[in-house]
């Protein structure tokens, strides 16, 4: 089941400094970004094997989760919030600021066939 977890951030006079360390529950493969997005809605999909960290760095969205038992809305509004998605669960992603910067983090490499695009029922 998809989790928050917050990532250790220092704040100064200077500004925030974010750190992810030692809190990913996995090895990280894969690093790729979203951003400049329109109204569309991203994602549909699930895994056979890939566990994903997603962390807006800017802006925000909402991931919408299903993991077959049950269904959770997550809004992602700071850097120091990064959501965990298990290969079981299908999400999509929506309601995207203008200025967004979705990042994931991924446990794996692209492999389409690791892809599931049905939902549950």
């Amino acid at each position: 089941m998809a989790e928050i977890i917050n990532l250790q951030t220092h704040t100064d006079k200077r500004g925030n400094l974010t750190v992810i360390e030692k809190i990913i529950p996995f090895d990280i493969k894969r690093i790729f970004y979203i951003y400049g997005v329109d109204d569309s809605i991203r994602g549909g999909h699930r895994h056979i094997k890939t566990i994903q960290a997603a962390i807006c760095i800017q802006g925000n969205c909402i991931i919408s989760n299903n993991n077959g038992k049950k269904k959770q809305n997550f809004h992602l509004d700071k850097p120091s919030k990064c959501l965990i998605l298990k290969p079981e669960d299908y999400h999509t992603m929506h309601h995207f600021s203008k200025d967004v910067i979705l990042m994931v983090l991924a446990s794996e490499n692209y492999d389409f066939n690791d892809y599931i695009f049905e939902d549950y029922e």
